[in-house]
């Protein structure tokens, strides 16, 4: 029999998924399984008690619009400017890029990516697709991406690191604490890039590989 230890939710970083709109629920999953305590942040507060933070897959319209309705966006701004680690997928990374290429009308982003990103690149809805993309930074072979109404980057600066490309086009890219995906490696059940963005987490918290751990309880 196994005692659970007290200090074990005490030293998992806490992660907020961004509840506005998108896939929240499955962000969820995955942060828990990676060795999280998951959390949903909806109200301003909640932001100020979270380690990091995912902006999920959505619409990125929406998800804009919403922050500003909820008073969330200049809070995201700031804590963005002061080190939080974000993880956006899809939707998300569009609301990490500086600038949108094509944006909605009265869209505005987080920012905090110096990178330019191309809303819907890879079509419409219809024209989903799923593809094997091998990660920097990310061990034991490609991931599996499922791309939906998905962006690519079209510009990046000097400080941001393209982690993958797909077919010409950077499909992950990382800056210091920030990490954004076009696609959504949350639908697939493959936890590796919650687990990076945990152990990112866990270190800007100064916590133990808390990633590494619940990775290697599992086997």
């Amino acid at each position: 029999m196994t005692i659970p230890n007290p200090a074990d939710a005490v030293l998992r970083p806490a992660v907020g998924v961004l509840a506005l709109q998108g896939d929240v629920r499955e962000h969820l999953a995955a942060l828990t399984a990676a060795g999280a305590r998951a959390t949903t942040v909806r109200r301003p507060e909640e932001l100020a008690a979270v380690d990091g933070l995912v902006i999920p897959g959505g619409e990125s319209t929406t998800i804009s619009k919403l922050a500003v309705a909820f008073g969330l966006m200049e809070p995201l701004r700031d804590r963005v400017r002061a080190g939080l680690p974000v993880y956006g997928s899809c939707a998300g990374m569009i609301m990490l890029a500086d600038g949108i290429l094509d944006p909605r009308s009265g869209q505005e982003t987080v920012g905090g990516i110096d990178m330019v990103v191309r809303r819907n690149a890879f079509g419409r809805q219809n024209e989903s697709f799923e593809a094997e993309i091998a990660l920097a930074g990310i061990e034991g072979g490609p991931v599996h991406g499922v791309f939906i109404r998905a962006p690519w980057v079209e510009s990046v600066g000097a400080g941001a690191e393209v982690l993958a490309s797909y077919e010409g086009h950077p499909v992950a890219v990382r800056q210091g604490p920030l990490l954004a995906t076009a696609f959504h490696p949350e639908l697939t059940g493959d936890t590796r890039v919650h687990r990076l963005f945990t152990d990112m987490v866990a270190l800007a918290a100064g916590a133990p590989d808390v990633a590494g751990e619940a990775a290697g309880a599992g086997r």
